[in-house]
């Protein structure tokens, strides 16, 4: 070994330290490090501090930092199981990210927002980007919501205008999107206008039927306290008291964008969702959703929000294809 080669073995084992978690005795370890300890070993494999467990005592040998991140792990697991959620692959995953990712990301708080509570289960934000989105919804009048599919964009926002509904915080919800031809002319589908349109609203009625009864929704629908229309049903109308969702909002004209904008009545709040990658509009037409962007900066009372693959919730897959599309793209730009 050099004298170099020395003195580095010697800084690094200088920098090793132990840190240890106690583990409260009401909670079994199982349910912490998982059966068989599964979710252990995604821990060790995502650090480079190693971890060894005796009784209800963890201790953890490392890297200063990395140690620390390990230790504060186990701490935000703790708090998890303390409040009574289960842990699983997928939460233990994401609170690895959250810790690895940014410093001052605290799962328990990420996890620990019930944005709504209905049919049995509630609705949460799954990554730091999510809570970050749906704390901007709360607490702005107009906010955009841009990025990939499967990241919450349109779910979180109808999920906050449903319980904005149901505490009486606003006295109507309203979802829109574009309906875009998508290659077919809709005077030569067949059916009504209505069954015409139908198709492109199809995902907000999914969404809603998540969040509410059926029953509950067409008593609501039937009342117009509800409604679920495509966006040229906006044009000439000011919405007062409303919550309004528009969706696929990268499928807007400009002229379409600042129609609806400007719709906007005394106590009302909007969600624009959109992702900018998946612009089905003819070529030439530029997009309202990108043209905004341009222009809205620097008012107070709105904000943009961009997701991205990080905040993919589907299937682990899928935040793997949109980063592969966004390394594709960027390198064909």
């Amino acid at each position: 070994m050099s004298q170099m080669e020395g003195r580095t073995a010697s800084v690094r084992q200088q920098t090793q330290v132990q840190v240890k978690v106690l583990v409260p005795g009401n909670h079994s370890m199982v349910s912490l490090l998982g059966t068989r300890d599964e979710l252990l070993k995604l821990i060790e494999a995502a650090f480079e501090s190693s971890v060894f467990v005796r009784g209800n005592e963890i201790t953890i040998s490392g890297e200063q930092a990395d140690a620390d991140r390990v230790a504060r792990l186990f701490e935000e697991l703790i708090i998890l199981l303390e409040r009574g959620d289960a842990l699983t692959a997928d939460t233990v995953g994401r609170s690895i990210d959250m810790v690895r990712g940014d410093l001052t990301a605290r799962p328990s708080v990420v996890f620990g927002d019930a944005v709504l509570t209905a049919r049995g289960r509630s609705v949460k934000p799954k990554t730091v980007g999510q809570k970050k989105y749906v704390d901007a919804i709360r607490n702005n009048t107009v906010v955009f919501g841009i990025g990939p599919a499967g990241t919450g964009k349109t779910y979180l926002a109808m999920a906050v205008a449903v319980q904005a509904l149901t505490a009486k915080e606003t006295n109507r919800l309203i979802l829109t999107r574009p309906a875009v031809e998508a290659g077919e002319k809709l005077g030569f589908l067949p059916g009504t206008l209505s069954e015409k349109i139908d198709p492109y609203l199809r995902p907000l009625y999914d969404a809603l039927y998540e969040m509410m009864d059926a029953e509950q929704i067409a008593r609501l629908m039937d009342r117009g306290t509800i409604e679920v229309a495509p966006l040229g049903y906006m044009r000439g109308r000011t919405l007062n008291s409303s919550f309004i969702v528009l969706d696929e909002a990268q499928n807007t004209t400009p002229e379409q964008m600042k129609m609806f904008l400007t719709r906007l009545g005394f106590n009302s709040k909007a969600v624009v969702t959109g992702d900018i990658t998946q612009i089905d509009l003819p070529a030439g037409q530029h997009s309202g959703l990108n043209v905004v962007r341009e222009i809205l900066t620097g008012i107070d009372d709105l904000s943009f929000m961009y997701l991205s693959s990080r905040d993919v919730v589907r299937h682990r897959i899928v935040q793997d294809i949109v980063e592969a599309y966004r390394r594709y793209d960027e390198a064909r730009s």
